[in-house]
């Protein structure tokens, strides 16, 4: 299909916020270069290495604002915030046939002709600017001291260039249910929703699981891992492992109990088979899809989640869905964790690892591939007949 509706030679630029590591975004990064076998990545920080790079990114350019090469700035990249959206705005990608961006931040507004087509796939509107502004102002203990006034006010800049630059991409592709909601909302825009891909070809699916629970993510703040510790230290008889690393690593090893076992950063099999073989994923924050949540549907595993995000729709929930691969909780504190996992106990014999399997294939890699490719052959057709 890819093949009689995209030009094979079309120079397309590739427009990501940045890459500090291989995540969920950078999977579909990578996969976006798949489809588009010459497109030139531009990226704001890249800290990708060899080995990923290689892997993942066969021959592809990446291009890489100045601010890259500032001493040790992988330590305090996202305190740049404020300059990035000056930084995204020099990228030159004029000279290119089409722009696609890959945005959850800043990529959204780079800078193209009326003419290019600039198809924009949403991951979230910039969410520290936006309505988790409170949240991460309360982590972050900012205030109304001088530091916190002025993350208020560089968050209120932030919404200012966000809002005039919505209107520069001619389509916009959101990754969930809840983005395009948010999208909505905040810009006054349609957009269609095109699931991430999950490489479900290559995620083993396992029947028998362990006595375990996981809970599987980057250790940020809006992750909410602490509320998913918390609960498992009011149930001492149920074992967390916990996979990841991140700012909150520290804090939360301090919070947890003895049932609870920090795993840290795992090589991909090692990951893989934590998640497949667990009793179910547990997830309390609100994430825009979460890759993981859909990873572990595809090996089989349920999932206990908070009820808004992309969990909604990922999770097929016990007392709604004819077939269950999940539960969800619609309160985002310990006691409704706590609640969600009793539940889970109680009545998850409803829940099949074979449903969690099936539920999964609708986010496969083949059908991102065909649904960026139709989205993208129709944005083209409209372009050229203006």
């Amino acid at each position: 299909m890819m093949q009689q509706v995209l030009d094979r030679n079309a120079r397309i630029a590739i427009v990501h916020d940045w890459c500090p590591d291989f995540r969920g975004g950078e999977r579909v990064l990578a996969r976006l270069c798949r489809i588009f076998p010459n497109a030139e990545v531009f990226t704001l920080f890249d800290f990708l290495t060899p080995e990923i790079k290689a892997e993942h990114f066969p021959g592809v350019r990446f291009h890489t604002s100045p601010a890259n090469r500032l001493p040790m700035v992988r330590r305090y990249y996202r305190s740049l915030f404020f300059l990035c959206p000056f930084l995204i705005e020099q990228f030159d990608v004029t000279v290119y046939d089409a722009v696609i961006s890959s945005s959850a931040a800043f990529a959204r507004g780079v800078i193209t002709r009326p003419d290019q087509p600039h198809l924009s796939y949403v991951h979230s509107p910039v969410r520290y600017a936006w309505d988790e502004q409170f949240s991460y102002l309360a982590q972050g203990r900012l205030g109304w001291g001088p530091k916190g006034l002025l993350c208020r006010y560089l968050f209120h800049r932030l919404r200012s260039w966000d809002t005039r630059t919505a209107n520069g991409p001619d389509l916009m592709l959101a990754n969930s249910s809840y983005v395009r909601g948010r999208i909505g909302r905040i810009y006054g825009r349609s957009a269609e929703v095109v699931h991430p891909p999950v490489d479900t070809d290559h995620l083993p699916y396992v029947s028998k699981k362990s006595d375990h629970y996981v809970a599987a993510s980057f250790l940020a703040p809006y992750k909410r891992t602490d509320l998913v510790i918390e609960a498992f230290n009011a149930m001492p008889q149920r074992r967390l492992v916990v996979i990841g690393d991140g700012q909150q690593s520290s804090a939360l090893r301090r919070l947890a109990g003895p049932n609870v076992e920090f795993a840290g950063f795992l090589p991909r099999a090692d990951y893989v088979q934590t998640v497949a073989s667990a009793r179910a994923m547990v997830f309390a924050g609100c994430e825009d899809f979460g890759i993981a949540l859909a990873e572990a549907q595809a090996c089989g595993t349920p999932l206990v989640a908070f009820a808004r995000g992309g969990a909604a729709d990922i999770v097929a929930p016990l007392g709604r869905a004819p077939r269950p691969t999940g539960v969800l909780f619609r309160r985002q504190d310990v006691a409704a964790v706590i609640e969600a996992v009793e539940r889970f106990e109680t009545e998850g014999g409803a829940i099949t690892p074979q449903a969690c399997r099936d539920n999964a294939m609708r986010f496969s890699e083949q059908r991102f591939d065909e649904e960026i490719a139709e989205a993208f052959a129709r944005l083209a057709v409209q372009i050229a007949s203006h």
